[in-house]
């Protein structure tokens, strides 16, 4: 393990973590696509348990609005690109992180190149164009996917572990998503910030799962939480063999 032993021993002393779970883990390199509330409690907690090298991907600007529910930044951020001041900040939380940012919209072969260099990746992008994208490329190079999105006080995420054979994608889950059509927004419908930091914080605990190569429970399944109602849902999803993404022609 590094010379951090002192700082990680309350997940270390974990009896299916260990030294060895710690070394995975400072070797690992996660893609995050997305910095927004859900975005930014993964990155916090995927910082601070020592994940080593986070690839940064977000091509927003910090706006007032966003910091009711957007842990990474401050005030003094506004007006900042989003990546610039989560990095900044995410430092400050581990000195020993290495950050990459990607300040733009990827292509999808700038998307793919990125997804072939890490052991994950995390989206939590806000529109179905992203979410396609991000998905067809995890698929074509067998990384695992966690998904996440919030809306109002509703929220959801799913683990998509492309390296099983019989895994669903996202679109077996969202046949009919139109990457051009509308999509709700939280600048329209609203979001409370605790249900981003609730599927925020299952999305990377479901993280550092895969990353220590623990049988994920959440695998081929949807989470879905309604605060109103204080209900979760577990929902197990199957492989569409017609799906236009990953199903058969």
């Amino acid at each position: 393990m590094s010379d951090s032993t002192t700082r990680y021993i309350r997940q270390t002393v974990l009896g299916d973590w260990g030294a060895e779970g710690q070394d995975r883990i400072l070797r690992a390199r996660v893609l995050l696509v997305g910095l927004g509330g859900l975005g930014g409690t993964v990155a916090l907690y995927l910082a601070t348990a020592g994940v080593g090298t986070l690839l940064l991907n977000d091509f927003d600007r910090v706006d007032e609005t966003n910091l009711h529910r957007q842990l990474l930044f401050a005030e003094s951020d506004i007006g900042r690109p989003k990546v610039e001041a989560a990095a900044s900040l995410l430092y400050t939380r581990n000195h020993s992180l290495v950050i990459e940012t990607f300040p733009l919209r990827l292509s999808q072969k700038e998307l793919e190149a990125s997804v072939a260099t890490v052991d994950l990746v995390v989206d939590t992008s806000d529109n179905f164009a992203t979410r396609d994208a991000v998905n067809l490329a995890c698929l074509r190079l067998r990384r695992p996917l966690v998904s996440g999105a919030c809306i109002r006080y509703e929220g959801q995420f799913a683990v998509f572990d492309f390296r099983e054979p019989d895994s669903p994608c996202y679109t077996c889950l969202y046949p009919e998503s139109d990457a051009n059509g509308p999509l709700e927004t939280c600048s329209v419908n609203g979001i409370s910030g605790p249900v981003a930091g609730i599927i925020g914080s299952l999305e990377a605990q479901a993280s550092l799962d895969l990353l220590l190569g623990h049988p994920s429970p959440w695998s081929g399944f949807l989470l879905t939480f309604d605060a109103v109602r204080g209900t979760f849902k577990r929902i197990r999803l199957s492989r569409d063999p017609d799906c236009r993404t990953c199903g058969h022609p």
